[in-house]
């Protein structure tokens, strides 16, 4: 029983597993917020050209 307990605490596997885990969630976060960004962006653009187009075709 002894062994398996040191050889458990030596084993570095699952520490590798959940750091590449945390890394993983990181950059699942950066590209979350990144569209985020670009969908309110992209969202008050395309507002403003169907105000524009609205006003362009009642000024008509």
């Amino acid at each position: 029983m002894k062994g398996f307990i040191c050889r458990f605490h030596r084993d570095e596997g699952g520490a590798t597993a959940i750091e590449y885990g945390l890394i993983c969630a990181l950059i699942f976060l950066v590209i979350i917020a990144a569209v985020t960004a670009f969908a309110v962006r992209s969202n008050a653009m395309y507002d403003y050209i169907s105000t524009t187009i609205s006003a362009a075709i009642s000024g008509s």
